[in-house]
């Protein structure tokens, strides 16, 4: 059955389960949100607090500045992808704001870990220096995907 471009299959009909095939015009499938600088960028952040940040914050920080650590961290990446992954890119682009919201949580915790003495300026300024990055490039694939929202509306 096809309806405005978008296969649907049902290959079990006793469970009744709809299948929805993306149009081969738009599948490029060396393409998905792993390939935007964007979220590679984020990564670099996510892995950076992982890997160097959390393991310097005291115990008593485990459930609050270290729980939220994580949850900002996982989120930035996790909202590009689930950005990504809708159809319409107005919709995209409210997940893309969350992650951006997320950075500047996550530099608001990276000062925080250095206010209470967990890190050094060193450590704070490599942090900084990859939020200005993945900032600066999520910034540019936000005002490219709004743009793209303005030439389809002018379609």
């Amino acid at each position: 059955m096809t309806d405005n471009n978008w296969e649907y299959s049902q290959t079990q009909p006793e469970e009744n389960i709809l299948y929805v095939e993306e149009p081969h015009e738009f599948y490029d499938e060396k393409r998905d949100f792993t390939t935007l600088n964007a979220w590679l960028k984020c990564r670099e952040v996510k892995l950076f607090f992982y890997k160097k940040i959390l393991s310097h914050l005291p115990q008593e920080e485990k459930y609050n500045l270290e729980f939220q650590i994580r949850k900002a961290a996982i989120s930035i990446t996790a909202n590009i992808s689930e950005g990504y992954g809708r159809y319409h890119y107005q919709e995209g682009i409210q997940f893309y704001r969350i992650s951006r919201g997320s950075l500047f949580e996550l530099k608001d915790h990276l000062i925080s870990s250095f206010d209470i003495g967990s890190i050094d300026n060193k450590l704070k300024e490599e942090g900084e220096k990859l939020i200005e990055a993945a900032k600066i490039t999520l910034n540019g694939y936000i005002n490219f995907v709004i743009n793209k929202t303005k030439q389809n509306k002018l379609k």
